[in-house]
């Protein structure tokens, strides 16, 4: 479990300008007195550290800090660990509202223990921010929580039958409808097979990924054929040896669908077996590996959503619930993106 560091004070502001308590206090205020150098040299700190002495002072009067827990996957998910490396980056916002964050790594494809690894912050944080698997264990932990006064966000994936107090991530199956267009149009006339390979059906955003997918497959591309789902837990090594059995088995493959993460291994099946510039291959998430992927022609598109915008609006939503102030949808609205190698940021 990692945790942000303690939030920032005005007295370490003034540590780090080199002056009195007195006098950050001057500067912050207008007041006169102060030297044009010390006032620069207290602002560059203020700024350096992205300090905000209102907030941080109406946070103090509340009284304890607030700790919120981040339940995220373990394993090489490189989207997941953007996520993570954006809640580091946000320690300097973390701290001028004397907030804590923590990561907490589970297998999230594991029911059981994904459940138990939620029913162990029972009583110890005030709000917690959860990849969920759809499931019945993994529900009545989240309903647990809440119960017990935690406030509770899934983030990428969901759990609608849950008590959760918000969902923060895209609309899942317009992502997988997305990438039902792009894979069918990229294909063209030609007759063939779709493969879609999955990190797990359970996981909520995968399967309604999937049934976007399969919706416009049916009504506009009659005239190619998917393949059942095969599941890699996102898993590299796992991916590859799926994909290769499938491109091995069904040799009139024209499309493939990743619908999480373990790319790196589907890309090399697809590589290996001499069928790159044969198959339309579309996934999710820019990272460097799809960034590269993209660039080779590997890959043809990916469909991609913001985690600096997931991190801070679970941040934010969290916050918001424990205040009880309003949550801004329309600012926590998660967009999805279309990225081809033309228009990669």
């Amino acid at each position: 479990m990692k945790e942000q560091e303690a939030p920032l004070t005005l007295r370490d502001i003034a540590r780090q300008a080199g002056v009195s308590l007195a006098t950050v206090d001057r500067v912050l205020h207008n007041r006169p007195g102060v030297r044009p150098d010390t006032v620069r040299r207290v602002r560059e700190a203020v700024e350096r550290n992205a300090f905000q002495p209102h907030v941080a002072a109406a946070e103090l009067a509340r009284g304890r800090a607030r700790r919120f827990a981040f339940v995220m996957p373990s394993g090489p998910n490189l989207f997941m660990q953007q996520i993570e490396s954006y809640l580091g980056e946000m320690a300097a916002w973390l701290s001028a509202r004397r907030l804590a964050v923590a990561t907490v790594a589970t297998d999230v494809f594991d029911a059981p223990m994904l459940a138990s690894t939620l029913e162990s912050l029972a009583g110890d944080f005030d709000g917690v921010a959860v990849v969920a698997l759809d499931h019945p264990s993994v529900r009545a932990a989240i309903n647990d929580l809440v119960d017990g006064g935690t406030k509770v966000v899934t983030l990428v994936s969901d759990v609608p039958s849950s008590r959760r107090h918000h969902y923060v991530g895209v609309d899942n199956i317009a992502a997988g409808r997305t990438a039902g267009a792009l894979v069918g149009r990229l294909v063209g006339p030609r007759p063939g097979k779709i493969a879609i390979v999955a990190g797990s059906l359970g996981l909520r955003d995968h399967a309604e990924r999937i049934f976007g997918f399969n919706q416009v497959m049916e009504a506009e591309f009659a005239q190619l054929d998917v393949l059942p789902v095969l599941e890699g837990r996102d898993e590299d090594d796992r991916s590859e040896r799926l994909t290769m059995k499938l491109l091995r088995d069904h040799p009139d493959i024209v499309g493939l669908y990743n619908v999480g993460a373990g790319t790196p291994g589907v890309a090399k099946a697809l590589i290996d077996a001499g069928r790159a510039d044969q198959i339309v291959f579309a996934g999710h998430d820019v990272t460097v590996v799809t960034r590269k992927l993209l660039l080779q022609g590997v890959m043809d598109a990916v469909i991609s959503q913001n985690p600096g915008h997931e991190a801070r609006a679970a941040v934010r939503v969290l916050l918001a619930l424990a205040r009880g102030e309003p949550i801004l949808s329309e600012q926590e609205k998660i967009r999805i993106d279309i990225v081809m190698r033309d228009n990669l940021p």
